[in-house]
């Protein structure tokens, strides 16, 4: 598709949404009406997401992705788990155009986020987003506003506001039983090998490279900067602190939602201390990170190590940690446990039905087929993951400015501070302009 006709479509999406759209029967389904779904990239984590969504119920009709090969790989375990093949496209607006799909699961990069959740929303459709929720804190804001306007139900892919033992941990946490909690940490311990550096080189036949850069700026193609690796360079990701350190940040940001409330989740006063410290490849990325976050009467610090994971925080890969004057409580995903300020076990919680990998169990899917039916708020709805989002944009835009930074949590803006308020947006490639909402 050209760049005009990428325009027009844009401009016709937004005009149809103040019109017809909004006059969608937006009664809550029956309780035996099955919910049709589609899945906009498959590769990784959008392959699971819809396997966990199909074994909750949900019917997927369509399979999207820029990729010929992912769909000829994937498509075959999507037909196993529901017994018929899903049909396939490459284009997501053909999935946005079909009146019989209720929601879709957008698995796609980070910086093509916005794009597409932003056009879903407009057409009608509910919407399970992977996190991290965006690329820049401007977008966030775009997306929920947008979610609200046409009155979506929006999950952000952050499972453990689902978990049993999560929710359990923040009500202790919420309890006062830890006394005055003067910090909170969270932690990712993992091994990432080298991603070499490889030449520029044609994109695979099966590829469409240009609507795979989406908004990103035009470069050649490399293979680092496609399938799973794009992660490490700053077109497309939010670094780790928003691939897997969102989980934890998110958790965290649980914990102070029930100490001081929705509004009150974002700090004030950002430092960051980072680099690549150990693999010297082509990655743009922290190989290790630690950022301090300031909230005033207490601190929120998050640590990640990408070399190492033999040598786990508190004896767990990856956790949070909420540190009072009377106790500390530890939640990772197999359960929490509550040390009192003189020594020993006080409690233990583990987790039900929770694979010792992490992977889900079906719970945060389940609830967002739910939402689709009563149209209530699904457990990660989009300004939780929003928040979340935005605490990892702040500790990323620190690290790129290299400096620390003072954050207004009222304007989401740095005052004067031009620099940083330079990172609250971005901009977009000719044809992926972001649609008004």
């Amino acid at each position: 598709m050209n760049e005009q006709s990428r325009r027009t479509f844009a401009k016709q999406a937004g005009i149809a949404a103040t019109g017809s759209f909004l006059n969608l029967d937006m009664k809550a389904m029956g309780a035996n009406d099955r919910v049709v779904l589609a899945l906009i990239g498959g590769r990784n984590q959008g392959r699971g997401d819809a396997l966990r969504a199909i074994s909750q119920g949900a019917q997927l009709k369509t399979f999207c992705d820029i990729d010929q090969a992912i769909l000829d790989k994937v498509n075959p375990d999507l037909e196993e788990a529901q017994h018929k093949a899903p049909g396939t496209v490459r284009d997501f607006r053909r999935v946005l155009d079909d009146k019989d799909i209720d929601g879709v699961i957008i698995a796609v990069p980070d910086h093509s986020h916005a794009y597409i959740t932003l056009l879903a929303c407009q057409a009608g459709k509910d919407v399970y987003i992977e996190k991290p929720l965006s690329h820049t804190i401007r977008e966030g804001q775009l997306m929920r506003d947008a979610a609200r306007n046409y009155k979506r139900v929006v999950q952000v892919g952050t499972q453990n506001r689902s978990a049993a033992h999560c929710k359990n941990a923040i009500a202790y946490v919420a309890s006062g039983k830890l006394g005055k909690i003067c910090m909170i940490n969270a932690w990712e311990c993992q091994v990432r090998p080298s991603i070499g550096n490889p030449p520029d080189s044609d994109p695979p036949s099966t590829v469409d490279y240009d609507v795979w850069l989406g908004p990103a700026p035009k470069r050649p193609f490399n293979p680092n900067r496609f399938h799973y690796n794009w992660r490490f360079f700053w077109d497309y990701c939010n670094t780790e602190l928003g691939n897997q350190g969102v989980h934890t940040i998110d958790v965290a940001l649980w914990g102070i939602q029930a100490m001081q409330g929705l509004d009150n989740c974002l700090p004030k006063h950002v430092s960051n201390n980072s680099g690549i410290y150990w693999l010297q490849d082509a990655k743009e990325v922290p190989d290790m990170q630690v950022v301090t976050f300031d909230y005033g009467n207490f601190m929120l610090v998050w640590e990640l190590r990408s070399f190492a994971k033999h040598h786990p925080i508190d004896g767990v890969r990856e956790g949070v940690g909420f540190h009072g004057v009377d106790a500390t409580l530890i939640v990772d995903h197999l359960g929490w446990r509550v040390y009192p300020k003189d020594g020993g076990v006080a409690l233990e919680n583990k987790a039900e039905g929770v694979k010792p990998s992490g992977e889900g169990d079906g719970s945060h899917e389940r609830n967002f087929i739910e939402c689709i039916k009563n149209r209530k708020r699904p457990n990660a709805d989009i300004e939780i993951g929003r928040l979340a989002t935005t605490v990892c944009h702040l500790g990323n835009i620190s690290c790129r400015l290299g400096t620390d930074v003072r954050f207004d949590p009222k304007t989401e803006t740095f005052g004067n501070d031009r620099e940083a308020n330079a990172y609250l947006t971005k901009p977009y490639r000719a044809g992926y302009e972001l649609p008004n909402v």
